[in-house]
């Protein structure tokens, strides 16, 4: 069984193109069970983020070609479309970069803790949907450990360097002092809670989060003593906004042009500072045309994320060699599992070839036979059993001049047993 990573990412491709390609929790479901579906696959899981989309495969075969096609026609795309933006990685590199992924090396924010909770999320619903078996578990299993593992034993977390906080960074560099500032928040996920504790730091008062659910936008807002909306209502505050901040899963736009038009006329023109860190997204493109307002993508912001690096780099170096043991370590773990499947075999046709011995020895003692020659008769039988096969085995090999097999039965059949009679003696 070989694994198959197959994706794209802030690196690889634009943002309209990562728009396009990916999987939101409604589509979810129904891609993993889909790509499940081709010939040869036996595993899947699913991690869409709004940096990157990609497909985690165990498969019996390669066919990464069949995988390409799958993933631009579950999203209407032509092949030809994305294959320059995609990468494919095939099995040794597949656990290095789910280890790499899991830390935060691969990620716009070096070390950025936010995406072992989204690889979480997306093994959860594999496993919930029955699409992840022994290897890929494992393999997640072994990423979060070593995440795990890199962030105790590195500095790769020592800076607040994400996303959301270099949004907050340049909206401070934008109006200065922040505390003035009425802050809208579109969403109540990972993103914009760690946004609402970096505003809350800048001493920011006056925060209004929007969410469809209002429930949980209510609970974001009792923690930094703000007020909660439903998205419907953004309209009505809109204008009130002198920095918006949006990170939602909705698959379409919720502030479109017309909208910030009308809130801009409210405010007499008085700028707003936008950031859509969505993927689709939240904030429509058109709406950087308008004057007076500045917006911002994810993409946008990466010079300011770069000035946040330096201190990092050293920690990411640690945190590769780390990686490099567990990915040994893993490989070492995937070639012993042919030794436990011949185990389990092994002592399966053991224990049937002792049980009908032991069945036999039974009903001779019930017979009345002597308790002594029952004894004779089930170790004689045993031995036989056990070792006919064998003794035909090597009897074939010696004839094929197979030394290889001769020496490989010694020390299975009769060193060891030495070695255990030593053991035992001492």
């Amino acid at each position: 069984m070989s694994l198959i990573t197959l994706g794209i990412n802030h690196k690889t491709a634009p943002l309209d193109l990562r728009e396009r390609l990916a999987f939101t929790p409604q589509t979810l479901p129904e891609a993993l069970q889909s790509l499940k579906k081709l010939e040869h696959v036996e595993e899947v899981s699913i991690l869409s983020t709004c940096n990157r989309t990609e497909l985690y495969c165990a498969t019996s075969e390669d066919n990464d070609k069949a995988i390409v096609q799958w993933f631009s026609e579950f999203h209407g795309l032509d092949e030809n479309q994305i294959r320059e933006h995609i990468y494919i990685h095939s099995h040794e590199d597949t656990i290095r970069h789910a280890m790499e992924v899991a830390s935060g090396l691969d990620s716009m924010v070096l070390g950025e803790p936010q995406i072992a909770g989204q690889m979480k999320d997306a093994y959860a619903l594999a496993s919930k949907h029955g699409t992840i078996g022994r290897l890929l578990g494992k393999l997640f299993q072994r990423a979060f450990a070593v995440s795990k593992q890199v962030r105790t034993d590195t500095d790769i977390g020592s800076s607040p360097v994400s996303v959301a906080f270099a949004a907050v960074s340049l909206a401070k560099q934008i109006f200065g002092d922040l505390q003035q500032t009425t802050v809208l928040l579109v969403g109540a996920g990972e993103t914009i809670e760690l946004a609402a504790r970096h505003l809350h730091a800048q001493g920011v008062k006056n925060v209004i989060i929007a969410n469809r659910s209002i429930e949980r936008a209510q609970k974001l807002a009792e923690e930094f003593q703000g007020e909660a909306i439903s998205l419907q209502h953004i309209s009505e505050h809109l204008h009130r906004s002198d920095i918006v901040i949006a990170s939602t899963a909705s698959p379409l736009p919720i502030i479109g042009k017309g909208t910030v038009e009308r809130a801009l006329k409210q405010r007499r023109h008085e700028p707003i500072f936008m950031v859509d860190l969505a993927v689709p997204r939240d904030i429509e493109p058109e709406v950087n045309d308008l004057d007076d307002v500045y917006l911002y993508s994810v993409d946008d912001l990466r010079s300011v994320i770069e000035e946040n690096m330096e201190n990092r780099l050293q920690a990411a170096e640690q945190a590769r060699e780390i990686i490099d043991i567990q990915v040994i370590h893993f490989l070492d773990w995937q070639k012993s599992l042919d030794a436990v499947d011949v185990i389990s075999q092994v002592r399966r046709h053991t224990q049937s070839l002792s049980n009908e011995v032991l069945n036999k020895a039974k009903k001779q003692l019930a017979a009345g036979h002597d308790p002594e020659e029952v004894l004779d008769f089930l170790a004689n039988t045993l031995t036989n059993k056990f070792l006919h096969q064998p003794s035909i085995q090597l009897r074939q090999a010696s004839q094929d001049d197979r030394k290889d097999i001769l020496n490989i039965a010694q020390k299975l059949l009769i060193d060891s047993d030495t070695d255990d009679n030593q053991s035992n003696t001492d």
